[in-house]
């Protein structure tokens, strides 16, 4: 190359060709995510379980630990309010491990491996394939969220509702980042409770059910150390009290670190594929 197209300024097309690229890749994704989504539409069954789980899961808590928001130091006058951010997260954690139980099953069938031929990047690919999980966890939430405002649940607010849709969306994409790890490691739909129970103690391991300060020594420990906490501290802010900054930072800071580590992680799996 002569030192005069060295210092020649890139050319028009050399910058029409990152926009274009940017547009196939989002085809690409806008594709994966109808094709994840019309299975709700096909099998509806399949979806019936991880949508009416939380709810189920409200209700029942409900009616036999309704009396513990009465015990000194519990942060809530209504025991309701403060399990529903706990069905939010339920929901979004089954979303993510169904994204990792068809992809599993995409890889039986063969599907997949053509999917792994395809010209577009691979990271591409993935964030198609866990982005109908952020979508597919709206499904479940907002059905709890009309069961459990019809219970007498108070309203807590737009501003408090958008902040939750966002974690529980990006809870469910940490979850199903965590299940494609599953799918390319065990290749089978076996592996399915792998998936499934993980993403439930990630839930359960948290100060689900009282307060931190109310929680034995060992699940305390464990709470404080497990980044779904501060998750769920920032769902639950709006329904138990006021939405502040204080609480939300943790909330999105907790995510935004699932999302950058599983994502990561999940890349570099992918992209070991037939390798």
């Amino acid at each position: 190359m002569s030192s005069e197209a060295i210092g020649r300024p890139l050319t028009g097309r050399t910058f029409e060709q990152a926009p274009r690229g940017l547009m196939v890749s989002l085809r690409v994704i806008g594709a994966l995510v109808r094709r994840a989504l019309n299975e709700i539409t096909r099998v509806p069954g399949a979806a019936v379980p991880g949508v009416l789980a939380p709810t189920i899961f409200l209700v029942g808590l409900s009616g036999v630990f309704g009396e513990a928001a009465r015990l000194p130091g519990f942060d809530a006058t209504d025991f309701r309010t403060f399990i529903v951010p706990v069905g939010l997260l339920q929901g979004a954690a089954f979303s993510g491990a169904a994204t990792g139980v068809n992809m599993a099953r995409d890889i039986e069938r063969g599907w997949f491996d053509r999917l792994m031929v395809c010209p577009a990047p691979r990271t591409t690919i993935l964030i198609g394939i866990v982005a109908s999980a952020a979508l597919r966890a709206l499904l479940p939430a907002t059905f709890l969220l009309i069961v459990a405002f019809a219970l007498g649940v108070d309203f807590p607010g737009v501003g408090a509702l958008a902040l939750d849709a966002l974690l529980v969306m990006g809870l469910a994409t940490a979850i199903a980042f965590y299940a494609v790890l599953v799918a390319l490691r065990f290749k089978t739909q076996q592996a399915a409770p792998l998936m499934q129970t993980v993403g439930f103690m990630a839930v359960l391991f948290t100060s689900a059910y009282a307060p931190l300060a109310l929680l034995a020594g060992w699940m305390r420990a464990i709470a404080t150390v497990n980044p779904v906490t501060q998750v769920l501290e920032g769902v639950r802010q709006g329904f138990v009290a006021h939405v502040t900054w204080a609480d939300t930072w943790p909330a999105l800071v907790a995510i935004t670190g699932l999302l950058f580590v599983l994502g990561a992680l999940a890349v570099r799996m992918l992209r070991r594929v037939g390798v």
